[in-house]
C-alpha cells in the first residue's frame, strides 16, 4: 500500500474522524462538544463523511439503478454527476454549516480542491466510476489546520485529467489519516461498533477481524472500515476505533499493543 507524508511538524497531534452518511442529519450536541474538547487538548481535527443516504434518495428519485458489490458503491456515468452534485453541492455544505453553527470554524473540500487527492479507476467492469486514491497533497490541510479551522472532506476524488470519481468514504478517511500521520483514526457509524453474534467487541485485533471475514460474521459495509483499519494500524497510526455517535464501540490495534 502506498503512503503519503505530510510535511507537519511531528510535535502536531492530529485525529482523522469519518462520519457515515446515515447519521449526518442526526449530529448531536454531544458530539460537536467533543470536537471542541479535541481543539482544546491541542488535537488538530479532520472530518471525512459519506452521503449514502442523500444519494440512495437522489438516484430513486430520477430513476437511475445502484449497487452495492463488497461494500462498494457500483457509480455509473450517469449516477457519477448525480454523486458529485449531491456530495459537493448539498451533503458537504450542509455539514460545513452546521460545524459553523456550533461556533467551530470549518471548510468544506473534496478531492478537486488543489488536487487533495487524485484517483485512478478502481475496476472498471466491477464498479464503474469508482476511485482509488494514488496521491495526496496536504499542504491545504496543514495550512487549515494550523490556522485552527476544521477541514471537511466529502469523497469525490478527481483523476489526474479531472474526471469524477466516487471514492469510499472510509478509504478516504483512511488515506488521509496516513497522509497526515494521523494518531487516531475515528469511523463513527450508525452501528456501535464490530458486533459478532450479537455480541460487541471493545478492542479486537486483526488477526481475529480476518477471521470474522472468512466465516462472513463481518460483511458488507463493515468490510472496508475493517480494512481501512488494518491499513492504518500496518502504516503506523497506533489505534483505529469503529464507534457509534456516543464514541462508544471497538478499539482495533496491533496484538502489541494489546500484549
Amino acid at each position: 500500500m502506498t503512503t503519503f507524508k505530510s510535511t507537519q511538524h511531528t510535535a502536531r497531534k492530529r485525529q482523522v474522524i469519518k462520519l457515515g452518511g446515515s447519521m449526518l442529519d442526526e449530529l448531536s450536541d454531544s458530539f460537536f462538544q467533543g470536537v471542541k474538547k479535541l481543539q482544546q487538548d491541542g488535537v488538530q481535527v479532520i472530518i471525512v463523511h459519506g452521503g449514502g443516504p442523500n444519494i440512495n434518495q437522489e438516484l430513486e428519485n430520477r430513476g437511475v439503478a445502484s449497487t452495492v458489490v463488497k461494500g462498494f458503491r457500483v457509480t455509473s456515468a450517469e449516477a457519477i454527476g448525480i454523486v458529485q452534485s449531491i456530495m459537493i453541492g448539498q451533503v458537504n455544505p450542509a455539514l460545513v454549516h452546521r460545524f459553523n453553527q456550533e461556533e467551530i470554524k470549518a471548510v468544506g473540500l473534496s478531492g478537486f480542491d488543489t488536487n487533495l487527492f487524485t484517483c485512478d479507476v478502481l475496476d472498471f467492469d466491477t464498479y464503474g466510476y469508482v476511485g482509488e486514491i494514488k496521491t495526496v497533497k496536504t499542504e491545504i490541510l496543514d495550512a487549515l489546520l494550523d490556522a485552527g479551522i476544521v477541514p471537511v472532506i466529502s469523497c469525490i476524488g478527481a483523476t489526474a485529467s479531472g474526471d469524477p470519481l466516487n471514492v469510499n468514504a472510509d478509504t478516504v478517511a483512511s488515506q488521509i489519516a496516513l497522509a497526515v500521520e494521523a494518531e487516531s483514526l475515528l469511523l463513527v457509524t450508525d452501528t456501535s461498533g464490530i458486533r459478532i453474534q450479537d455480541q460487541p467487541q471493545t478492542e479486537v485485533v486483526p488477526q481475529a477481524i480476518y477471521r470474522w471475514i472468512k466465516t462472513e460474521d463481518i460483511y458488507g459495509g463493515m468490510i472496508p472500515k475493517v480494512m481501512a483499519a488494518i491499513d492504518c494500524l500496518e502504516a503506523g497510526i497506533p489505534s483505529v476505533q469503529i464507534v457509534c455517535q456516543k464514541l462508544n464501540g471497538t478499539v482495533i490495534t496491533n496484538e502489541e499493543a494489546i500484549a
